[in-house]
């Protein structure tokens, strides 16, 4: 497709890439995937008290497992991808074996193929690992973009990290850069430092200009070009960039793997030319967009922005964190492509293997916040809460209750319903559903009688009325459960290209 204006996807990167992305057309990559450490990734959400949760959202599971959508990707790759990609996987799997690491390797190679098929030719990859992947994933880019495309290996020295008692601490992730081809953009002056300048010692800067500038000269095939001393240098491989404290109230969203947008910055002023197009694959809590908005508006970039994931905790992260830092808008700043926008489209969110994104998508429909991991715990009636503020008891935080249901429905599951709330001693009930509610079930909502007057306790809404009629719960003022990073003071002349 012809990209131009940001957009964000929700849905396997494989699959939009494939179908929505096209050759030749993207100027930076930068990806994060999921390291294989036996690890989850979570979306932690702050208590009304500003403590964090202890309920946490999965947002994705970091180890793919060795399945039947392993075998076909593997399958793919050895009847599509070149030769020496088919020849690399195939002593994978020899010596790695069929397991959880031969199925993180195969999906990620499929999906570097991918990326290097969309990466223009003066294009950069950065892929941000651990050494738990690094090495398998180094061999792995080397077949794809080729030895003699590979750039550099960035040490990210991030000030954080496990404290080492039988080991050394490990504060260093490592950021694998490969180009496309041997003519890509980069401007490490945009990041470098300016040289020392030690008083009476100019180490080799001996050329002054009519203006006082301190200059050397170096001859390159037969050029000779000046450098001067009060010029940024080139940064070297080493990266000194904080990670956001665990407290920190200005950026921090409370995804645990959540990088700091410094790096990020950085990485697009070194690698992406003004007006360049920037894709995340792995998009998480979205600092890559983050940051492409922050240079719009601080330092005149014309950034347009990729961004992609599978879930739609993270989608909806993602625009919260738009809107809150920037005042962006879906729909008048950016896209979203894969969320359902009618009754139709819920209908087959609902009908894929995962059910959880139609209920974490149905919930953000009402601002509501999701309750603990559904996937592990036991079923206790509770999709998620909205908590609000009453009037008659300013002091007190109140809260309803929110159920999820995507299939039949009946007057029984509004009878569930009133028992939970009475059981968690909140105020009100809310329904959600994609079927029609019977008669019988509506009667069962009204018997329930008001909260307060104009508020039924038990509310059923259908998220065709949701959609199409913007239909809300009756709720006294509701509060945000989500993280809040400060809002970037911005030029508001320079809001959105897309304006």
């Amino acid at each position: 497709m012809g990209i131009n204006r940001s957009t964000l996807f929700f849905g396997d990167n494989l699959r939009i890439l494939k179908n929505h992305i096209a050759d030749n057309s993207i100027d930076l990559i930068y990806l994060d995937p999921p390291f294989n450490s036996k690890a989850s990734y979570n979306v932690l959400f702050e208590e009304l008290t500003g403590d964090k949760s202890k309920a946490q959202i999965e947002a994705f599971d970091d180890t793919w497992h060795w399945t039947e959508e392993s075998e076909r990707a593997f399958k793919e790759i050895v009847d599509n991808a070149p030769s020496e990609a088919v020849d690399m996987i195939l002593a994978f799997r020899k010596f790695i074996k069929q397991n959880d690491v031969m199925a993180y390797l195969t999906m990620m190679t499929i999906r570097l193929l991918e990326l290097h098929r969309v990466l223009k030719s003066t294009g950069t990859l950065y892929l941000h690992c651990d050494p738990t992947a690094s090495h398998y994933l180094k061999v792995v880019m080397d077949t794809i973009f080729g030895v003699k495309n590979f750039m550099n290996e960035i040490v990210w020295v991030r000030n954080s990290g496990s404290i080492g008692r039988t080991a050394f601490s490990k504060r260093h992730d490592i950021l694998l850069v490969y180009n496309k081809t041997e003519s890509y953009f980069y401007d490490g002056k945009a990041v470098g430092d300016l040289r020392e300048q030690n008083e009476g010692t100019f180490g080799g800067y001996f050329g002054t200009d009519p203006d006082g500038r301190r200059y050397r000269e170096v001859r390159k095939a037969g050029k000779v070009y000046k450098y001067y001393l009060d010029e940024p240098r080139n940064p070297n491989d080493v990266w000194i960039v904080p990670q956001i404290p665990e407290r920190d109230k200005t950026e921090r969203l409370g995804y645990n793997t959540q990088k700091p947008r410094k790096l990020l910055e950085r990485i697009i002023k070194a690698s992406c030319p003004k007006n360049g197009i920037v894709l995340d694959p792995f998009c998480g809590c979205g600092t890559t967009l983050s940051a492409c908005e922050y240079l719009k508006q601080k330092e005149d970039y014309h950034l347009t922005w990729l961004g992609i994931d599978i879930t739609h905790l993270a989608i909806n992260l993602m625009k919260y964190r738009l809107k809150n830092e920037y005042g962006l808008e879906q729909r008048k700043n950016y896209d979203v492509i894969g969320e359902p926008e009618d009754l139709q489209g819920a209908i087959e969110l609902a009908q894929r293997q995962d059910r959880y994104d139609f209920q974490y998508w149905a919930l953000s429909l009402v601002n509501a916040r999701p309750w603990a991991d559904k996937k592990k715990g036991a079923d206790t009636g509770i999709d998620g809460y909205i908590y609000f503020m009453d009037s008659d008891k300013p002091k007190e935080y109140q809260k309803a209750i929110v159920q999820v249901k995507s299939g039949k429905v009946q007057a029984k599951d509004i009878r569930e319903l009133k028992a939970v709330v009475e059981k968690e001693k909140a105020l009100v009930g809310i329904f959600l559903t994609l079927e029609e509610p019977t008669r019988n079930m509506t009667e069962e909502a009204i018997q329930s009688g008001f909260y307060k007057t104009g508020i039924p306790k038990i509310q059923i809404l259908t998220i065709k009325d949701i959609l199409e009629n913007a239909k809300k719960p009756s709720i006294p003022l509701q509060l945000d459960y989500r993280k809040k990073a400060d809002r970037v003071k911005i030029n508001e002349d320079n809001l959105s290209i897309f304006d």
